[in-house]
Order: C-alpha cells, then structure tokens, then sequence
C-alpha cells in the first residue's frame, strides 16, 4: 500500500517576530513494515535545515531562521509504503498483571529508560486504577495488554485539544476524557506500572474504509499511541483512542520515552506581548498508485 501524506503546519502573528530554532520530527525511519519513498520539505519563511538523528534515532530537521515574518509556514510531504505491523505472536497471562513481565538481562539494560516512571501518582489514582483492572482481567481477551488499551477505549470520552501539551495521566483519570495523546500517555504510564517497557509515538492515522467508520480520534490530525516490548514480539503498537492493536492504519513518525520529546514542530520566537495569533494544522492522506 503506498500513500501520499501532506503535513502543514502555520503560525500567525500580529507583526513580524523573529524565529529561534525549530526542530521537526516529520520524517519516519525506514523499516521493515514502513518504507520511505519521497520526501520534500518546505518552510517559509526561508531556513537553513540541518538534519540529525536524536537519542532515540529518530530523523531531525533543525530549522534556523534569518529573516522575521508575521506566518510560519513548515509543510511536509512524503510518500511511503505500508507494509503489516508486528502481530502479537505470544499470549500474556494475567498473572503478570500481579507477578510483572520478564525481560532479560540485555534487554532490561537498553529497556530500562521506558520502565522507569514519568508522571508522579501521589494521590494513587493509577495505583487503584490498576488495583480495579487486575480485579476484572479475569473476564478480559486473555492478553493483558489488549484489556488494558480496551478498557482505556471504553471508559474515556475522545475530545479533540488543540493547546500544547500532554494532560497528566492522572487528570485524564479524573476528567475521564482527554486526546490521542492523553489516551496514550494514561496507558503507557500505567503499562509501566505493571513493568512493562512503554514508549510514546507520534504519526497519522490512515482513513482507510471500511475500517475507519469505526474510528474515535479525527482524521486530518496527527495522531499518538503506544508501543510497548512484549519478549517474544519486540516493540508491539497499542492504540487505545481507537482500540487497535498493531494496525495498518497507524502510521509511525517518531519515538520518545515521555510525550515533549516527539513533538512533530517545536520552537521559539521573539515579539511583543500577545503577537501570536493562532496554529492551524492539517494533514492529508491519500492512496497512490506504485510510484514510477
């Protein structure tokens, strides 16, 4: 399957501001269930790009600016090929909801950074959370992880946020609603309470019918999920805003242990107090026929 996905990104301001860096993370990493075809990135104002992989081997651009202006414009534009995702292949036992899953040595030494804990819990509304799943699992699909992305899907309301930022996992609980990224943020820290190496992902999601009736989160956004190591499988995707499990339909950008680490455009700029006016962000997917 080949698509074609379009990314624009605009800010507006009220007068000319000077731009300080800006990283993009707009680019996926060729693999084996993804493959990059074209790319082509436009930006004005004009920049000087340079391109780097960061700590988690994603791809990079970092925009430098000269000239001030009143829009940012950063429009993205690839063409890849989809291939399947990592099917579960093992069973996890609920058990481990109690006894913890086990990696091994090698693996714990480069997994550690995404066992380790990232959002606080001093009123133990996780812990409980979990204490309620774990007394109910018995009744689940037999694979825990499933259980916990559907019961994440079935028991917040999707609302679409479009201030920066990521809720903590533990507002998410309380407002029991919250966006793809909350949804992801709220399983991957509970993933990890249970010892289970999680990560944040950011990408697309693909409208691909008939499958996309039953889609929660908005297309012509970007969208964010979990992957989580399971032994046996490697890092397997886990979308609890849609309920999937290793989709076609997720399409992956880039990685990162905690949500502001895979920020697809982040900068900074310089101007008179209230001169931003506003960021508008669409994204466009299509099928294509195989590139010549």
């Amino acid at each position: 399957m080949y698509l074609r996905i379009r990314h624009a990104t605009t800010y507006r301001y009220a007068a000319p501001v000077q731009f300080g860096p800006h990283r993009l993370m707009l680019r996926p990493r060729d693999s084996f269930d993804l493959r990059v075809v074209d790319t082509a990135l436009s930006i004005a104002p004009r920049a000087r790009l340079r391109w780097m992989h960061d700590a988690y081997g994603n791809s990079v651009a970092v925009a430098n600016f000269d000239a001030p202006a009143n829009t940012l414009d950063i429009v993205s534009e690839l063409v890849i090929q989809r291939f399947g995702s990592a099917l579960l292949r093992t069973e996890i036992e609920n058990s481990v909801a109690v006894t913890g899953v086990v990696y091994s040595e090698a693996e714990r030494a480069v997994l550690q950074p995404y066992l380790d804990l990232a959002a606080a819990d001093p009123d133990g509304l996780l812990d409980q959370w979990l204490a309620d799943f774990r007394a109910r699992i018995g009744h689940g699909s037999g694979h825990l992880l499933r259980d916990l992305a559907h019961a994440l899907y079935a028991g917040l309301s999707y609302a679409v946020r479009f201030d920066e930022g990521t809720q903590h996992p533990a507002d998410t609980l309380r407002q029991l609603a919250g966006s793809c990224r909350d949804y992801a943020w709220l399983f991957i820290e509970l993933a990890r309470r249970m010892g289970f190496a999680s990560r944040f992902v950011t990408g697309y999601i693909h409208d691909r019918s008939p499958d996309a009736a039953g889609l929660v989160s908005s297309i012509g956004l970007t969208h964010a999920w979990a992957d989580v190591f399971i032994p046996g499988d490697g890092w397997v995707e886990f979308d609890p805003t849609n309920d999937l499990v290793a989709d076609r339909q997720l399409l992956r950008v880039a990685v990162a242990r905690v949500p502001e680490d895979a920020s697809p455009v982040s900068g900074s700029f310089t101007g008179g107090t209230g001169s931003f006016l506003g960021l508008s962000v669409g994204v466009n997917i299509e099928p294509i026929d195989k590139p010549a």
